[in-house]
């Protein structure tokens, strides 16, 4: 990486360095002096927040196991302890779920992939318990979203997304459905798309021809193949700033796996995120010293994607939870800007285009009959104008 764009590790706090370093490979010398140096003058209550924050808690338990315990406090291993038994307990419980899902899936006629969830920690991690999950993620094609709906519904779930929508543009703008269980205390996201549009992605049949299956009892799942998993992880985990860790060590472990990097290059090129990658790769090397192949490298050089790792260190510096609402100014406008540089030249086009589609926002300020709802297309731009004309006045700055 150029001098513009190195990743500044001086600008990292030494509780997230001492992370970083026990996400890293494993050392030959777990107590050599240098590394020795990582463990003084720690604050184990920040460095627990953050091990919490990152949703690392059973990685990093693992990792003591295999240095010398002495250099962690008592009550610091036995938080760590704690928490490990209890996400191997809610995985279980998940994985039990998830298997039920899918056998109901499969008995109504509905496709469906899993994205991340209990699958992920078994094909990257080899272990149920060392990858932490709240939710079940699956994905449907649209026209099967309905009938994905009723069957949560009729097993006791109960829908927690209702957003607003006006001339069908939820199919595009939104993604996913959450629906949450009462009484089993699960959540599952029902996508239909694997980002937030508008955006440039594959469809799901393109997706569920390439689809990879695991033997379950009594029936089969299946999830993305390792391409499709590399895809939407690097767009997730960019999406959301790898505001945690926990993401980027998915592709650590992901890339260290056999991919197909022909057929992966031109997916990133085909949907314009080959920045996108090449960002979660740098990260992955500088952070967690992952080792990158020659065809990962050219990825790497990509001088947008160096850019964009830089910007990362934002929200690594500030534990950014991007889940908290509202979120500080700063961190909105940051993140709001963020999100638009991620974008390829197709996807940015196609995001400004998109403000000239309705808004549910434009029906409030203007109701209108259906009858003649197309007028909010011409008269969108004038809508807007009221509205931030509106917006200022009451504010004063005008």
């Amino acid at each position: 990486m150029g001098n513009k764009e190195r990743l500044h590790w001086g600008s990292l706090s030494k509780e997230l360095r001492l992370l970083l370093f026990m996400m890293g490979p494993e050392q030959k010398d777990a107590n050599h002096q240098n590394d020795m140096e990582l463990f003084q003058n720690i604050d184990w209550e920040h460095f627990l927040n953050l091990v919490s924050h990152h949703r690392l808690f059973s990685l990093v338990y693992k990792k003591i196991r295999t240095l010398d315990k002495q250099s962690f406090p008592t009550q610091v291993v036995q938080t760590l302890q704690q928490e490990y038994k209890l996400n191997t307990y809610e995985m279980l419980h998940l994985s039990g779920e998830m298997e039920r899902l899918c056998r109901q899936l499969s008995e109504a006629l509905i496709d469906c992939l899993f994205l991340k969830g209990p699958i992920l920690a078994t094909e990257l991690y080899g272990d149920l318990s060392l990858r932490s999950s709240c939710d079940l993620d699956i994905l449907v094609h649209l026209k099967d979203l309905d009938r994905a709906e009723q069957l949560l519904l009729n097993q006791g779930y109960v829908k927690d997304d209702y957003f607003s929508t006006k001339m069908n543009d939820w199919k595009w703008r939104h993604h996913h459905i959450t629906f949450i269980h009462p009484h089993r205390g699960i959540k599952v996201e029902v996508h239909w798309r694997l980002n937030p549009g508008p955006s440039i992605e594959p469809c799901f049949e393109q997706l569920w021809e390439r689809k990879r299956a695991k033997a379950i009892k009594n029936g089969t799942l299946y999830f993305l193949g390792k391409e499709d998993l590399f895809l939407f992880l690097t767009s997730h985990g960019a999406r959301h700033g790898w505001s945690r860790l926990r993401w980027l060590v998915d592709i650590d472990r992901l890339s260290k796996q056999s991919l197909d990097w022909n057929h992966l290059n031109g997916l990133l090129r085909k949907f314009e995120v080959s920045h996108v990658a090449g960002q979660a790769l740098i990260l992955c090397t500088e952070l967690l010293h992952t080792p990158l192949t020659s065809s990962m490298l050219p990825l790497t050089e990509n001088r947008q994607a160096k850019r964009l790792a830089v910007d990362a260190l934002f929200y690594l510096r500030q534990m950014v939870n991007l889940h908290t609402d509202p979120l500080p100014d700063d961190v909105a406008k940051f993140h709001k800007l963020h999100l638009f540089a991620l974008r390829g030249i197709r996807s940015k086009l196609l995001f400004i285009i998109s403000f000239l589609y309705p808004y549910p926002i434009d029906a409030e300020t203007l109701p209108l009959p259906k009858g003649i709802q197309f007028l909010y297309f011409p008269l969108r731009p004038l809508l807007w104008l009221w509205r931030t004309t509106r917006k200022y006045a009451t504010s004063g700055r005008i």
